[in-house]
C-alpha cells in the first residue's frame, strides 16, 4: 500500500504546483513508483504545465463513476506519471468529490508514492487533499501573508492528525524585503525541507511545459528540488539530484 503526500499551501501563487511537479519528477529520477495527482479541480494546472492540457480520461471521469483510476494515469515523456483533472466546466459540474477517497485508495495499490497537488487556500478541495493524505508538505514564500496562511494550514492539518513533514520556501531572493529563515521556523514551528531560490530557469521550464529538473537539471532550483525530494523520501540525495559528468565518473 502506497504513501500519500499532499503538497499544499494556504495561499495561491507561491509555487505549489511547480513544487509538486518537480518533486514528482525527482522521485521518478530516483526510480520510485510515484504518481502525481491534480486535486485542484477548480483550476487544474498539472497537465497544462506539462504540455498535455487535453486528455481523453481525467480524474473527473473517475469521480463521476465513468472510468477506473488506472485509465486516468498518463506518463510524461520523462517517465513521470500523472493523473490530470479536466479544464472543462462541464466536467467539473459532474464531478463527485465524495468519490476521491476511493480513487486515492486505488492509486495507493498501484503506486508506492501518491503525490497530491492540492488546491490553494483552505476550501473544500484543499480539505479533501488533507483528509486523504498520510503526510503533508507546506509550500510558502518568505513573505508575511504567505507564512501566515501557511501557519493556518499547518494548524488545520494538525487538528486533522496529519503528519506535517515540513515547509518548502520558494522564490527566495535573499534580500531585506523577505523574512529570515529562522523567523519562518519560529513562526511555523516546523523544519524547512528546502529553500528554492528565485531562478529564471523555473520560468523558462514553465514556458516549455516541463519540470526544471528536466530542462535545467544543474540549476540551483533543480538541485534544491532534488534535495527536498530526498528529504521527503528519507533517503540520501545522491539518487535524487542530477549529477554532472565528473560526479558520475568519480562515483563509478
Amino acid at each position: 500500500m502506497g504513501r500519500v503526500i499532499s503538497i499544499i499551501s494556504g495561499k495561491g501563487g507561491v509555487g505549489k504546483t511547480v513544487s509538486a511537479i518537480n518533486i514528482a519528477a525527482c522521485f521518478n529520477r530516483a526510480k520510485k513508483n510515484a504518481v502525481l495527482v491534480d486535486c485542484n479541480f477548480t483550476t487544474p494546472n498539472v497537465a497544462l504545465s506539462l504540455g498535455s492540457p487535453i486528455v481523453p480520461v481525467t480524474l473527473n471521469h473517475v469521480l463521476a463513476g465513468k472510468k477506473k483510476i488506472y485509465e486516468a494515469v498518463y506518463k510524461h515523456y520523462s517517465g513521470t506519471k500523472i493523473v490530470p483533472s479536466s479544464l472543462s466546466l462541464k466536467a467539473l459540474k459532474n464531478t463527485n468529490l465524495e468519490n476521491l477517497p476511493r480513487a486515492i485508495r486505488d492509486l495507493k495499490k498501484l503506486s508506492d508514492i501518491v503525490i497530491i497537488d492540492s488546491a490553494a487556500g483552505l476550501g473544500r478541495e484543499a480539505m479533501l487533499s488533507l483528509e486523504n493524505a498520510d503526510d503533508v508538505v507546506i509550500v510558502t514564500n518568505a513573505e508575511m501573508p504567505a507564512v501566515t496562511d501557511a501557519l493556518k494550514t499547518i494548524k488545520l492539518a494538525e487538528q486533522m492528525n496529519k503528519n506535517v513533514l515540513g515547509v518548502i520556501v520558494t522564490r527566495v531572493r535573499n534580500d531585506n524585503k523577505e523574512l529570515k529563515m529562522e523567523n519562518i521556523v519560529n513562526l511555523l514551528e516546523k523544519p524547512i525541507l528546502g529553500i528554492v531560490p528565485e531562478d529564471d530557469h523555473v520560468r523558462e521550464s514553465i514556458m516549455v511545459r516541463d519540470a526544471v529538473v528536466h530542462t535545467k537539471p544543474r540549476s540551483k532550483a533543480a538541485q534544491s528540488y532534488g534535495r527536498i525530494a530526498a528529504k521527503i523520501a528519507g533517503e540520501d540525495a545522491e539518487d535524487f539530484v542530477s549529477k554532472n559528468f565528473f560526479s558520475r565518473l568519480f562515483r563509478r
